[in-house]
């Protein structure tokens, strides 16, 4: 065991709990088993959290981490580990190492919801508020940090935006409330009094009404859409342009996805807001649109991997064009699966200082940050080590 992980490896006190809705899919898979292959000596390659900076603060260790989670889905986790290493996400060795540990979990999946449309959107949250409160109770944890990692949804047709909770609670009496399922989980954290975390560019708590209900209930909620390829080379590239004042006149994006991913955003309207999320980070960055966009494919050949490329249009001193291209290529879960454990150990330790509403310091980890904010990479990333710096000092005194 290497002597720089012992302290994220080992239990530390409290154990937190972390539950993945979309508990069987690829991303929620490679963490838990990647969680286990960190607590057995693997080196965290990926997680911010278990970088120098952070090592000192008391977030909760790998070893206090327990999984659970919702899923429409019913292949067994161990199963599901073993297509992932089959696909080449992680060693083949690692689902036979960790075997155990992924029985326990799958002991601690529930039924999740993907239409909870005529009426019965009450009777749901009840129910999975009722699992989130039995899980936390029965292994005697903390607390729960809820984190949304299911398949991305299409944008409602029917905007909820305005409605405050109350209207939402007379909606939900009356059987008259329309909330997407990610935003039925996220009221259910809620309800259950735990942190949430949308991954996704689903709707999740992004509703006045959920945020008025996370302050309520004195919660903190982050996201949303995990910033893992493309957008994350897009949020250190734009700001070089912006302080050299190169004009960026197109910046156009082509992605390639493969796996389960790639299959459900082959429907239009779940790519629409996958693209709405990738290309915010451009205008806010250069202070201007451009022309371009994002351009999503499925190309199942790939399997779990995906390939991004960028052509990028700029001006010089005198209007002079010229142009950079680049090629992202990477595996989505194994670049998933480490922020979203940093997010379940920075989101354990604001829940445990106190935070409520939206936690805009974790926009690092963030296509689309809630609370609004910075879109720079380093300029985020400063801003998330002073902010986890000062609540381990409020949890510490």
């Amino acid at each position: 065991m290497s002597a720089v992980h012992k302290d994220i490896q080992e239990p530390r006190g409290e154990r937190t709990g972390v539950w993945l809705v979309g508990g069987r899919g690829s991303v929620a898979t490679t963490a838990m088993v990647g969680a286990a292959a960190v607590r057995a000596g693997t080196a965290a390659t990926g997680c911010v959290t278990c970088g120098e900076p952070f090592q000192e603060l008391p977030l909760p260790g790998f070893g206090d981490l327990v999984f659970g989670g919702h899923d429409i889905g019913d292949v067994p986790l161990p199963k599901r580990a073993e297509q992932l290493a089959a696909a080449g996400v992680f060693p083949r060795e690692l689902p036979a190492l960790v075997h155990h540990e992924l029985l326990a979990t799958e002991g601690e999946l529930r039924i999740g919801v993907e239409d909870a449309a005529g009426g019965r959107q009450a009777a749901e949250i009840e129910r999975l508020a009722a699992d989130l409160t039995a899980f936390r109770d029965r292994l005697d944890l903390a607390r729960v940090v809820v984190v949304n990692v299911a398949t991305t949804e299409p944008r409602p047709s029917r905007s909820p935006d305005g409605v405050s909770l109350s209207r939402l609670r007379r909606a939900l009496a009356d059987g008259t409330s329309r909330l997407p399922a990610s935003s039925l989980y996220a009221c259910a954290a809620f309800r259950a009094g735990c942190a949430y975390v949308d991954f996704t560019p689903s709707t999740g708590a992004r509703l006045p009404a959920l945020d008025e209900l996370a302050h309520e209930r004195g919660l903190p909620y982050a996201g949303s859409d995990g910033k893992t390829g493309e957008t994350l080379v897009k949020a250190v590239l734009a700001p070089m342009f912006a302080r050299r004042a190169l004009r960026v006149t197109s910046w156009s994006g082509t992605n390639l996805l493969g796996g389960g991913d790639g299959a459900a955003l082959a429907a239009p309207e779940r790519a629409r807001s996958k693209a709405a999320s990738k290309g915010l980070v451009l205008e806010h960055l250069l202070g201007h649109p451009v022309e371009g966009g994002v351009h999503i494919h499925h190309l199942p050949d790939l399997g779990e991997w995906k390939t991004a490329w960028d052509h990028i249009a700029f001006e010089g001193f005198l209007g002079t064009r010229m142009t950079m291209q680049f090629t992202w290529q990477g595996c989505d879960s194994a670049l998933a699966a480490p922020l979203v454990l940093d997010l379940a150990r920075l989101m354990s330790l604001a829940h445990r200082a106190g935070v409520r509403g939206a936690v805009s310091e974790l926009g690092f980890f963030f296509k689309d940050p809630a609370g609004g904010g910075r879109h720079s990479l380093e300029e985020q990333y400063t801003a998330l080590l002073a902010w986890a710096r000062r609540l381990g000092t409020a949890v510490g005194s």
